[in-house]
This record gives structure tokens, C-alpha cells and sequence, in this order.
């Protein structure tokens, strides 16, 4: 055992004190005693917290982007070579602890960062997944998370740690800008397929972050707008995706909204990011701010934020200062470490996972084929116009149809390679387009591009759409003579930082309502047919026109190879078994939300705080309260052009023997569903509760579960199995603030939408159930 010298220092990194006599005894003794570094491991993250300085724990909670990590380095960051061109951001590395940056990247139909790099001619593009809006209507779990594990595997094969995504707010109101990332105006929609995707992302060894936590309902000043919404509809509406997500997904990080609730921001809501998201739902993981710097870093600490993105050294000022002014207690700030620690050692950079660079894309773009279309909507089809028979040549109308909309705009758009337009995927199918309509379209695409190219505008943060072209009545004419049948492509794009408007947008254009009555004139003149393709991650007037044409297809925003996913479904190759997961409305004034929400362009800057606070710019009362959707139409007997839930099929199916069995908490339902007609499909079962009554007020009926049945041959049947807790039946009593489930009997509907219920049965709750929640996120105006 060697014999301790008193002459020998013992020293630390942080406080080294040499002198001429210790320098010449260390170079003379040859021994210096050194106290050990602790390095992060899986294991040892308490004793690591303990090792840290007040400045590496305010570092480690801010993080930073690659045009910081080129910055001067400031004596705690690493070396920066390995980050991913394009990433979002990333978590701040403490070299002398052993504690690696991570790598935080946009998402959510797909990884979102740079094709080219400086110095090699190898190329990074990623695969371009269908929209949210199109996943969720597919109301097919397995197969969402069939996208979510594909998806994953870019994740980490490029280098990335966490997905930013998915998107999971409520379809509050067709003009939210950011609809198409977001699933449904349902949340068990929207928290069923959100926890799919979830559970398939990080089976990959990658996480996720579900967003916008909560109540991000509008674009329009999302910074700043303080969302008014009752305590009850905020727990059943636009917070229980989130819960259903954290509680059957676990996902690694939950990312906090820009915009206020009730008066407090979101990213500063203790009641909000501990009460409620920890304390009631048991979150284990992270909470970062969405990608802005707020005054309030020292709020959002305490608040439960764990990080700050995209960060700056300011919150890092901010954070030590209020430390040491007894601002921030100490205790809040080592849990949101130590939170922090337990994200990174998961993390495929802490585990020195070798990452390729050359994912599966073209096995990845197979998935993408298939799964957009099951997502696809059949929301007409006269006299079986589809799928195609005997078309050889068709007529393609409509702009959309050579420039095809694979995904919305801002930091959901992905850089892919390629996008197949309708135009492409016909031809691969073996249908000729005719020349003359073609080549016109095509030379007016160029010309539009160029002038969008001569303005130095570009095309914006993702595809923009280029103003439709209008087409002579005497053309048309000629191609309903030469055609078999004709296509007619309406696109829409909206996405990130921006709502959409009613007037040419929502509603049809003078130009696109001329084009659908020319071409069905010219067409069904001469006996033939027109089928309508929609193109769009949102809502559209249909009832205006519908009638005129003789298919609909909704094809959504289908991802990259879009054009033959659509060309899969018209020539039956596909049959389309995608549903609704929000209502259309006949006009937009009849949305209950329509009076409160922003519909013209803001009166006053906006993104900003305006001196007096403008209605639906600087504040958004959510007057309906849980009347979102159905739950308003259906109840209050609203007749709507598309009901949430409808869509057809080239098949038929019928339902039967309904069972429904009490268990210890709640019930069993079954159904059993049978393919009756001539081709194979699958059918999306909807399990909707019409509560007893007495007690709170409540919609007619409510989804509570869903399930989709295997592709089932001609005659095949398959029984379908869902459970429904007592818990999932309740719902929030302000009075009480607690989850309530009444006694008493319940009828069980299994519906193919939720206007068409095909079978119902009885459920008798014996006992009253309560669950206590927390009096926080109280409105802060009068709804």
C-alpha cells in the first residue's frame, strides 16, 4: 500500500494552485495524487449531478444550434464535428464530465435536414411520409407504427437522437395552418395514433418529442396569443391525446407550446408541465420549449421546463443569476439536470452508436406507398366510376396534378429527393395522359416558376402552390373527345406560422369552380367521367360542388411517392379504407370555433404583444368549450357535407353480433365484421358511448375506442375487440375538479362513421367513479 506523502497536492480541475515547489516536487516525486474524474455513465447520474458546477448545470438546461456551436467556444463545449447539418438543435456538451451534445431534428412526416453537405457529393436526403392528417385516417395503429419504425431508422442512421414530433393538437378549426401535421378533432384519434407513431419511432433506440403542449390551436401570433379555454375542455379535449400518448407511449421528451393558457404561458405553467403532465400522468421524460427565446427562462425552470431550445448564453445568465439570488431554487434546477441526465445516457450519441448515413430509403419509400393509400378518403363514387375500367387515356386537369403536394410547409416539410406527381404515377399505372393539356400545364408551370425565381421569393419553407391556370371551354371540348375519362387536381398548402383564410382557400377559387363545371359539361356530354382529386392536409368546401363530378378522391398530402399512391387506389390496385377524423362542414360560419378564431388578416403586427389586446390575435376565447367537431354537429343535429368517420370503399361490409361484457373496470366490446362484397378490404370500426343521464352535460355520443379489421376477402370475417375503462367513460367536473364516471346504463354503437351506426348494445356502470385532479389552468377572462 503506498504511503501517503503530505507533501503531495491534491487538486481539482477547478481549483489548481501550483507553486515553484510543488511543480519541482511532482517533476522530483513523479507521483501526484489526482482526484478522479467522475464521467457519465448509465449509472451514475446522481454522482454526477453532484460533480457539476452551477455553470455546467445552467449550460446543460439551454440548449444551442450549429450556428452557436461554430461560435467561440466558451470553455465547457466539445468538439462539434459529428452534429447533423439542418438539425433543429442540440443539447450543450460537457466535455469534462463525459456528457455528449445530442441531436434534436424536425419531424414529423419524416427527418428534416440538409440533402448536401460542404465537401462531398454524397447525398442526405430523407423519405417523405404521408401528412398526419392522412395517418390518422387510416384509424390503423399497426400501420402507423409501421411509419413511425421506418421513420425511426432515419432517425438514427443519420445521427439524430430525438425526432420533434409528433404533432398532436386539436382540429379545433379547418383554418389552422398547421392541421395537416395534426390528426384529428377527436383526441382518443389523436392519442391513439400519436402513441402508435411514438411506440414506432423509439423502437429504433431514437426519441420522439409530442407537441405543442397545449391548447397550440392557431398560428396566427403563436408566440404570444393567450388561448382561453374552460378547465373542463381543456382536460377533455386538448389535453387527453396528450395523456393517452404519454401513458401508452412513453415518449422521451414532451415539447412545450409557444402560446399562452389562461394567461400564462405554456412553457411557464407549473400547473401545466408538473401538476398535470407529471404528478396526474406520471411523465418521466424531458420538457423542452418550443424554438423561441421567452424573458421568462427563470419561470420556466421552476416550471418544470427542462430545456431551453433553441438556447442562447442569455438564459444561461439567466438561470445562474437567479440561483444565486435564491430566485431558482437549487432544488428545482438539480431535478431538471438530473432529468436531463437520464434523457442523454438513453441516447444513441451517449452510447457511441456508429451511425451510416445510407438509410433503406427505397425500402422506405415502399412504406410510404402503401400506407398513403389506406389513408386515402373515397368520399364519392357514383355508378362504381372507380376503381378504373378499360381507361387507356385521361385528360389532367388542374396545375396540382403536374406539381403534386407531398407535405405542408415550415419545419414538418422534409428535403426528399423526388416527388411523384399525378401525371408520373398514371403513367406508371399504363394510362396515357393526352399531350395537349399536358404540355400546356407544364409550359405554364415553368413560366410561373420563373417568375416566382425572378421575384427572389423561392417557393418558401416547403412548397408553395402556384396560382391555378385557367383553361378554355373549347380545349376542354377536344379532350372529352379524345380521353376516357378525366382527372381534375385541387391543390392546397398551408403549414408553420400562418392560418389559412376562407375567402380562396377554404373555399373553391372562380377559376377551380369554372374548371369542374367545364370539364363534368364537357365529359358527361360525352358519357364519360370525371373524378375529383384533392390534394391538401385540410378541410375544403365540398358541398357546393360535389354534386357535379363523379368520384371524389381525398388523397391528402401522400408523401413522396403520392402520384402512384394515388394511381394505386383509381386503378383498384389499392383499395381505399380511409376515414374521416374530422368533420367538413357545409360552410365554414357553421364551426362552432368560426367567431373566435383569427379568418382575416390581423389588424396589428402580429408574433408580438399589441398595447390593447386584439380579439383572436392577442387572445382566443374557446367560447364552445368541449363543442369541437362531432360533438357539436352531432348533438345539436347539424347536417354537415362529410361526417367524422365517413369514407367508402370499393367493398362493402356489414356488422353483427355486438357484445358488450362489464368487467372490473368498464367493458369488453366486440363485433364482428364481414367483407359482403366483391373485392378484398378493410373496414375502420368506431366504438362510440352515449352517456346515461342527469349529471354533467354531455355530447349525444362520444368515441371512446377504434379498431380496423385485417384486409378481408370476399365473405371473410373477422371479430374486432376493444376495451373501454371506467375511466376513459369520465368525464371533468370543474365543481369537483375530478374525473367523474356516473352510474347507470350506456349504450355501446359500432358505427362506420359517426351518422351511420350499425349495431348497438347496453352497459350498466354499477358504481360511480371518481378520480381527483388538481384546481389548476384556470381561465383568466370570462368565456
Amino acid at each position: 500500500m503506498q504511503r501517503k506523502n503530505p507533501n503531495i497536492i491534491n487538486y481539482s480541475i477547478n481549483n489548481m494552485k501550483f507553486t515553484k515547489w510543488t511543480a519541482a516536487a511532482m517533476l522530483c516525486l513523479g507521483a501526484v495524487q489526482v482526484q478522479a474524474q467522475v464521467k457519465l455513465q448509465a449509472n451514475n447520474v446522481d454522482e454526477v449531478l453532484k460533480a457539476m458546477t452551477l455553470e455546467e448545470k445552467a449550460t446543460l438546461v439551454v440548449g444551442y444550434s450549429r450556428a452557436q456551436a461554430t461560435e467561440t467556444n466558451n470553455g465547457l463545449l466539445g468538439q462539434h464535428a459529428d452534429l447533423v447539418p439542418g438539425a433543429a438543435g442540440m443539447t450543450r456538451p460537457i466535455d469534462r464530465l463525459g456528457i455528449p451534445s445530442t441531436v434534436l431534428t424536425d419531424g414529423p412526416a419524416g427527418v428534416r435536414i440538409s440533402p448536401t453537405r460542404p465537401g462531398t457529393s454524397d447525398t442526405f436526403y430523407c423519405t417523405g411520409f404521408p401528412v398526419g392528417t392522412l395517418l390518422a385516417c387510416t384509424w390503423n395503429q399497426e400501420l402507423v407504427e409501421e411509419v413511425g419504425h421506418s421513420i425511426g431508422n432515419e432517425v438514427l442512421e443519420y445521427g439524430n437522437d430525438v425526432l420533434l414530433a409528433p404533432g398532436m393538437n386539436i382540429h379545433r378549426s379547418p383554418l389552422c395552418g398547421r392541421n395537416f401535421e395534426y390528426y384529428s378533432e377527436d383526441p382518443i384519434v389523436a392519442g391513439k395514433i400519436a402513441a402508435a407513431y411514438v411506440r414506432g419511432i423509439q423502437s429504433q433506440g431514437v426519441g420522439t418529442s409530442i407537441k405543442h403542449f397545449a391548447v397550440n390551436s392557431q398560428e396566427t401570433n403563436r408566440t404570444f396569443v393567450n388561448e382561453v379555454v374552460s378547465q373542463r375542455a381543456l382536460r377533455e379535449i386538448y389535453l387527453k391525446g396528450f395523456e393517452i400518448a404519454v401513458k401508452e407511449s412513453n415518449p422521451w421528451t414532451v415539447m412545450s407550446s409557444y402560446n399562452q393558457v389562461n394567461g400564462e404561458f405554456a412553457q411557464q405553467s407549473k400547473g401545466l408541465l408538473t401538476t398535470i403532465l407529471r404528478d396526474e400522468w406520471g411523465f418521466q421524460g424531458i420538457v423542452m420549449t418550443d424554438w423561441g427565446a421567452k424573458e421568462g427562462t427563470v419561470k420556466a425552470v421552476i416550471a418544470g421546463n427542462d430545456l431551453m431550445e433553441p438556447g442562447n448564453q442569455t438564459e444561461i445568465n439567466r438561470i445562474i443569476a437567479g440561483v444565486k439570488d435564491g430566485t431558482i431554487p437549487m432544488a428545482d434546477l438539480d431535478r431538471n439536470v438530473k432529468r436531463m441526465l437520464q434523457f442523454i445516457v438513453q441516447t444513441p450519441r451517449f452510447k457511441g452508436y456508429k451511425y451510416s448515413n445510407k438509410p433503406d430509403l427505397k425500402a422506405h419509400a415502399a412504406v410510404t406507398r402503401q400506407a398513403a393509400t389506406e389513408g386515402m378518403v373515397l368520399l364519392k363514387n357514383d355508378a362504381n366510376t372507380l376503381p378504373l375500367q378499360n381507361v387507356k387515356k385521361a385528360a389532367v386537369f388542374g396545375l396540382t396534378s403536374y406539381d403534386f403536394i407531398a407535405g405542408g410547409t415550415g419545419s414538418g416539410d422534409v428535403n426528399k429527393a423526388y416527388t411523384i406527381d399525378l401525371m408520373q404515377g398514371l403513367t406508371n399505372a399504363g394510362i396515357q395522359v393526352t399531350e395537349t393539356t399536358k404540355n400546356l400545364y407544364l409550359k405554364y408551370k415553368a413560366y410561373e416558376e420563373a417568375k416566382v425565381a425572378a421575384n427572389g421569393t423561392g417557393r418558401g419553407w416547403g412548397k408553395a402552390v402556384l396560382p391555378e391556370m385557367e383553361v378554355s371551354r373549347n380545349l376542354i371540348d377536344k379532350e372529352a373527345k379524345e380521353a376516357d375519362v378525366a382527372f381534375i387536381t385541387l391543390g392546397r398548402q398551408a403549414g408553420e406560422g400562418s392560418d389559412r383564410k376562407e375567402l380562396n382557400d377554404f373555399n373553391l377559387t372562380d377559376i377551380e369552380r369554372q374548371l369542374i363545371l367545364d370539364v363534368c359539361q364537357a365529359f358527361h356530354f360525352q358519357g364519360k367521367k370525371v373524378v375529383v382529386i384533392l390534394n391538401m392536409g385540410n378541410v375544403l368546401e365540398t358541398a357546393s360542388w360535389k354534386g357535379i363530378p363523379d368520384a371524389i378522391l381525398l388523397a391528402w398530402q401522400p408523401g413522396q411517392e403520392g402520384g402512384n399512391s394515388v394511381a394505386d387506389v383509381l386503378t383498384g390496385k389499392a383499395n381505399p379504407s380511409g376515414k374521416l377524423t374530422m368533420t367538413w362542414p357545409i360552410a365554414l360560419a357553421d364551426v362552432p370555433s368560426s367567431q373566435n378564431y383569427p379568418n382575416v388578416l390581423p389588424p396589428a403586427p402580429v408574433n408580438r404583444r399589441n398595447p390593447q389586446p386584439i380579439k383572436n390575435t392577442d387572445y382566443t376565447l374557446h367560447s364552445e368549450g368541449i363543442n369541437v367537431g362531432y360533438r357539436y354537429f352531432n348533438t345539436a343535429g347539424k347536417e354537415v357535407s362529410y361526417p367524422f368517420g365517413f369514407g367508402m370503399s370499393y367493398t362493402t361490409f356489414s356488422y353483427s353480433k355486438p357484445v358488450v361484457k362489464a368487467g372490473k373496470d368498464g367493458f369488453t366490446a366486440t363485433i364482428t365484421v364481414t367483407n359482403t362484397g366483391s373485392v378484398a378490404g378493410k373496414e375502420a370500426v368506431q366504438l362510440y358511448v352515449a352517456a346515461p343521464a342527469g349529471g354533467l352535460e354531455k355530447p349525444a355520443q362520444e368515441l371512446k375506442a377504434f379498431a380496423k379489421t385485417k384486409e378481408l376477402k370476399p365473405g371473410e370475417s373477422q371479430t374486432l375487440t376493444m376495451n373501454v375503462t371506467a375511466y376513459d367513460l369520465a368525464s371533468y367536473n370543474e365543481a369537483t375538479q375530478s374525473w367523474e364516471t356516473a352510474a347507470g346504463k350506456y349504450t355501446v354503437k359500432f358505427g362506420a362513421s359517426v351518422e351511420d351506426i350499425r349495431a348497438t348494445a347496453p352497459f350498466v356502470q354499477a358504481k360511480a367513479v371518481s378520480v381527483q385532479g388538481h384546481d389548476v389552468c384556470k381561465p383568466n377572462m370570462e368565456l
